[in-house]
């Protein structure tokens, strides 16, 4: 296990990096997947290099990441100071509007879930989606833009009601 660690360590981190942009998070993800693997290595058949199936692993790491931090809420962004309270009305209207959002796009197939946040929260490019998701740059788009129009829809029949 040392030494596939030793010939694959750069190549999984640099791919992570590339898709993240984001040097300690490649990182922490390039360790979990050596951890991953070691825990999965009997499923891993020889049908591709080791080095596919290891990145492919700190893919689905990555987007297990993204997923994450798209359900929560980040509390250190938020200007707790109370200046006018059509402020204070406001941010709570933001915010019940982000939630309705939020809770409409979990609703949506799971790959359509993955490609809106990856495409806004891991602001990836439809390329990149492609890579990650294992399919087309083309496939990216048009299932971002059929999931933009879907929520279309619900947002705006929820507002005839």
């Amino acid at each position: 296990m040392d030494r596939l660690y030793k010939e694959n360590a750069k190549l999984v981190y640099c791919f992570v990096l590339h898709q993240c942009r984001d040097p300690v998070l490649a990182e922490d993800i390039t360790e979990e997947t050596f951890l991953q693997a070691i825990k999965s290595i009997d499923r891993y058949n020889g049908n591709c290099k080791i080095s596919v199936w290891l990145c492919q692993i700190a893919k689905h790491l990555l987007y297990q990441n993204y997923f994450k931090q798209s359900k929560e809420i980040p509390t250190e962004d938020i200007n707790w100071t109370i200046t006018d309270v059509s402020d204070v009305e406001q941010q709570v209207i933001d915010r019940e509007e982000l939630s309705e959002v939020i809770g409409k796009i979990n609703t949506l197939p799971e790959k359509m879930q993955k490609v809106i946040y990856l495409r806004v929260t891991g602001d990836l490019s439809f390329r990149e989606i492609g890579e990650v998701m294992g399919r087309t740059e083309n496939w990216a788009r048009v299932t971002f833009f059929r999931a933009k129009e879907i929520l279309k829809k619900t947002v705006e029949g929820s507002a005839d009601i």
